[in-house]
């Protein structure tokens, strides 16, 4: 099903102008808003978050503007600038999270991520690290999710939240219901006359007979209402960067089976290796669309481990994912598309094997990764803490060592809670270890012991929620049960003095 992400900036041409200026401390800016002379009168254009709180709305003159706030800053604005900018970030999102990505003029963008999500372990994880993104470079994000490109345009403007909203599959015709008619792209006086006669909610106008507002109002409303609604097709039409490699081909018949598929792969992939080896590149990511006879497109995002000019394996990954594919009433053209590559050298080949010398992990790295998400590949690396939850960190499958090694004096369970789980403990004296434990509703009783291995925080991090406990004393002990298992036990506190922690008993793993 498809699954489209609206991004809205509706504070767009004044931020860029913040951003082009460099001031750090929002606390100090005056509020800021951009004009156009319309008519020898400087209208007021987009005002920002500040400005508009205070009254200053668009449309407005900029006297009457400065009536009601006289430090109001006033700037000319730059419609190309904005779209320029607007562009370039559409780029960008086309090379990190989509392939299908469009300018949504004048203040947003189209990411079509139907296909892609699960390189990031689904559509939640990929929009929050979208927001977080967008949010980190000075602009106000509003994100929208939905099955088509109406309702999350909508859903992105009209749903205030400080988080991306989605419209699970199949409900599409429930949320636009709620929203204003003008939520639909119409023309404002058309969205008017529309509240006049009584239609304020899309729900209203959905429930409406059709043939009289459409001779009244003409078929630019109903289609709108169509394409929110995923009854009448609503393509987006993708940009690319002029120097990205890209090959296309455009079928004389329709096809839709996976060995034609196959086939016009191993094409396109020749052709983009060949523009890559003639640039001294490697593949890092490869975008495969499949254009519909009825105007909507299918796109799948593999990427590598590092960077490959390998033909075949570039083939298998792709074909791997052509089960994805619904083709409808057929495909007549196939585009590939390499946003993401690398510089590579000439690499030496067995001449009597026609293979590299020794293992290549990038390959299996490549086929678990685009087949389960490239979050659900990962390396453990030791790093230098004093609290066990941070001596671990997670890096790519195939990143460089950093030489950091596990202390073998202080063994540590092969996975850790997170976060360790209360216990309740039975001990002789409060300094002893335990003998007799109760986690999950069920007693354990303990028979043997070993510990304690006393660790006394981080005190230097800033203490809040998350540092109250590592700032703490932990006593840590390994301990058997009668069942055989071998647990990691911690006390907050010393057992003796009451300022050194609460004196609770949390598990923090099981050792294997």
């Amino acid at each position: 099903m498809r699954r489209v992400v609206s991004l809205f900036l509706p504070y767009l041409p004044t931020e860029r102008l913040r951003r082009k200026r460099g001031k750090p401390p929002p606390e100090d800016w005056s509020p800021l808003a951009t004009t156009l002379t319309v008519n020898s009168r400087r209208m007021i254009v987009s005002p920002d978050a500040r400005a508009l709180a205070l009254g200053v709305l668009p449309g407005m003159t900029v006297t009457k503007a400065r009536g009601l706030v006289p430090d109001l800053e006033v700037v000319d604005a730059d419609p190309e600038a904005d779209r320029d900018a607007l562009r370039k970030l559409a780029l960008w999102a086309g090379r990190r999270y989509s392939p299908h990505v469009a300018p949504d003029p004048p203040d947003g963008i189209w990411i079509d991520i139907t296909g892609c999500e699960g390189l990031y372990g689904g559509e939640e994880p990929l929009a929050k690290d979208l927001y977080r993104r967008i949010r980190a470079s000075g602009l106000t994000p509003h994100i929208g999710i939905a099955d088509t490109a109406g309702c999350a345009h909508a859903v992105a403007r009209q749903v205030r939240s400080g988080r991306p909203v989605h419209i699970a599959p199949g409900r599409t015709a429930e949320a636009l219901g709620l929203l204003p008619v003008s939520a639909l792209r119409i023309e404002p006086a058309v969205a008017a006359d529309l509240a006049r006669m009584g239609f304020t909610r899309i729900e209203e106008l959905m429930a409406a007979p059709r043939a009289p507002l459409a001779k009244r109002f003409g078929r630019e409303l109903f289609r709108r209402l169509d394409q929110a609604l995923g009854t009448r097709p609503e393509p987006i039409e993708p940009i690319f960067a002029e120097e990205m490699p890209c090959a296309v081909r455009h079928l004389l018949e329709p096809i839709g089976t996976p060995e034609a598929f196959v086939q016009v792969i191993d094409d396109l992939v020749h052709d983009v290796v060949s523009q890559l080896l003639r640039k001294g590149g490697g593949v890092r990511r490869l975008d495969l669309m499949f254009m519909r006879v009825d105007g909507h497109t299918q796109a799948l995002r593999i990427g590598t481990a590092a960077a490959t000019r390998d033909e075949p394996h570039l083939a298998k990954l792709l074909n791997a994912r052509i089960g994805e594919v619904e083709p409808g009433l057929g495909i007549e053209a196939m585009r590939l598309a390499c946003p993401l590559s690398e510089p590579l050298g000439p690499s030496q080949i067995d001449h009597l094997t026609n293979s590299r010398h020794g293992p290549d992990l990038s390959a299996l790295v490549d086929a678990l990764a685009n087949r389960f998400g490239r979050r659900s590949l990962y390396r453990a690396q030791p790093q230098a803490s004093a609290m066990p939850e941070r001596e671990v960190r997670l890096i790519a499958p195939l990143a460089p060592e950093s030489g950091a090694v596990w202390d073998e004096d202080l063994p540590r369970p092969s996975r850790l809670l997170e976060p360790p789980e209360r216990v309740d403990v039975t001990a002789l004296l409060p300094d002893h270890p335990p003998r007799l434990f109760i986690w999950r509703g069920k007693p354990h009783r303990v028979t043997r012991a070993d510990g304690p291995e006393r660790l006394y925080g981080e005190w230097w991090r800033e203490q809040g929620v998350e540092a109250d406990m590592s700032y703490l004393v932990r006593d840590y002990f390994q301990v058997e049960t009668e069942s055989g298992g071998r647990y990691w036990l911690f006390r907050v506190g010393d057992g003796e003095r009451p300022a050194t922690g609460p004196m609770q008993w949390f598990i923090h793993g099981a050792f294997a």
